[in-house]
């Protein structure tokens, strides 16, 4: 008997599509339906219970660790909790010991989350060089040679260019150059394993293709490098002696729990931790193929309408993201009208932007193409 496609396996688990055919995972994603019941139940036992329960609080934040690590391949202790991608990236920019005459690489076309933090270390002495994102590896690799750090999104918001971050990984091994990833837009979609890409640190927020809440996300820090970033907030549970309330030793935690600088979001991270573990279930392969499949759909049926794409569709560098645009038309009013039928997209930068997930039908996606405007 063959098995039902992936879509309609977990179409339940998206109640948006009795609403919405939704194609804006690049932005907001609808939670899934494993995050939003977990932070249900976080909010009824907060109110019929109060703190009672504290130790399963405890336990989540445990286990978003475990599920974190397990969707990336790395250890529990070299994951910390954070309010958002922003707040990771800006941990590891503010907390390397800059000096005068250190050099960045860098890529044009990120979201600002991962530029802005690197160009103010102008003022430590830190410049840097600026590459096209489909650069040559060669030309990557002569600018890694010096360089300290190199950072760049997996896949970038606005094109969608998935980057080859284990050409990139052996690059900065080979160099001795720390690299970083913003792995928002690519994280629950695509393998993403820091030891097999020998990525140093990463950061990501829940609410795009994890399908959890806002205003919580992770900091990966590979375990040898910790010590070489100091905590950029320094409140009572960076600390080691954190559940001692009456010590006041400020030797900071062995792990990665040494850049959470107090109480965390316990909701949100109800919510993260379900989420990891619904797509951890599910599989980041079958996921993967699903998304390209169906954003590779929406890329041809908006060529046969006349829409030009921001970049062409490879099989080693395509995502989840396709930013299109029409002849005439500004995307905005693309946007507004499309919405008015139920699919919700993103105007950026003068391109309209669809990213489709995987419980997303083909059928949709040809109901999309239909509505564009010619």
């Amino acid at each position: 008997m063959i098995a039902p496609p992936l879509w309609e396996r977990h179409r339940a688990n998206f109640p948006v599509t009795d609403n919405l055919v939704y194609l804006n995972h690049a932005a907001v994603s609808p939670l899934s339906k494993p995050a939003a019941d977990a932070m249900r139940w976080l909010a009824t036992d907060g109110e019929q219970w109060g703190s009672h329960h504290y130790p399963k609080w405890l336990a989540c934040y445990d286990e978003l660790r475990v599920q974190t690590a397990r969707m990336i391949h790395a250890e529990p202790s070299e994951i910390a909790i954070v309010k958002n991608t922003s707040e990771g990236i800006a941990t590891i920019a503010l907390g390397i010991d800059w000096r005068p005459g250190d050099r960045i690489v860098a890529f044009e076309g990120e979201f600002p989350a991962n530029q802005y933090p690197w160009q103010r270390l102008a003022s430590k002495g830190v410049s840097i060089s600026w590459l096209k994102v489909d650069a040559p590896l060669d030309e990557i690799d002569s600018a890694a040679a010096g360089a300290r750090l190199l950072a760049i999104s997996y896949v970038q918001f606005l094109s969608g260019y998935r980057a080859n971050l284990e050409a990139l990984g052996e690059i900065c091994h080979r160099r001795g150059v720390f690299f970083f990833v913003d792995a928002i837009q690519g994280l629950g979609v695509f393998p993403f394993d820091v030891r097999k890409f020998r990525i140093h640190a990463a950061a990501a927020d829940g609410h795009k293709w994890l399908t959890g809440p806002e205003g919580c996300g992770v900091l990966y820090v590979q375990r040898d490098r910790q010590d070489e970033i100091e905590p950029v907030e320094f409140g009572w549970t960076n600390a080691a002696s954190y559940s001692d309330y009456g010590s006041r030793d400020m030797t900071l935690r062995s792990d990665a729990g040494r850049y959470e600088p107090g109480t965390l979001n316990t909701i949100g991270c109800f919510g993260l931790e379900a989420a990891f573990r619904y797509l951890n279930e599910t599989g980041t392969g079958e996921i993967g193929q699903a998304v390209l499949a169906l954003a590779d759909q929406a890329a041809e049926g908006a060529q046969t309408k006349g829409y030009e794409l921001m970049i062409p569709r490879t099989p080693e560098s395509a995502a989840g993201i396709v930013s299109m645009r029409h002849r005439s038309l500004d995307c905005r009013v693309i946007h507004a009208s499309l919405k008015a039928k139920g699919f919700i997209t993103a105007p950026r930068a003068g391109w309209l932007r669809v990213s489709p997930h995987f419980y997303i039908s083909p059928a949709e996606i040809d109901a999309f193409v239909a509505a564009l405007p010619a």
